[in-house]
């Protein structure tokens, strides 16, 4: 069977952990920051786990 490739957008966005969850980050994260709460950037610094309804996609995406 030949070597799948990997969905190099997808490989950008989301990383796999040691257990196997893919983890995204939080979007608003960018720009019109300025505006936002401390607190509130503060919460788009850490990684959240995705959907189950993604999971399967995404491991086609990233198969390796």
């Amino acid at each position: 069977m030949p070597k799948l490739k990997t969905h190099k957008g997808a490989k950008s966005r989301f990383h796999v952990t040691g257990s196997g969850k893919l983890m995204r980050m939080k979007c608003g994260k960018s720009h019109l920051r300025r505006k936002k709460a401390p607190r509130t950037k503060r919460l788009y610094d850490e990684k959240v786990p995705v959907s189950p309804q993604d999971r399967k996609r995404l491991r086609r995406l990233l198969p390796y």
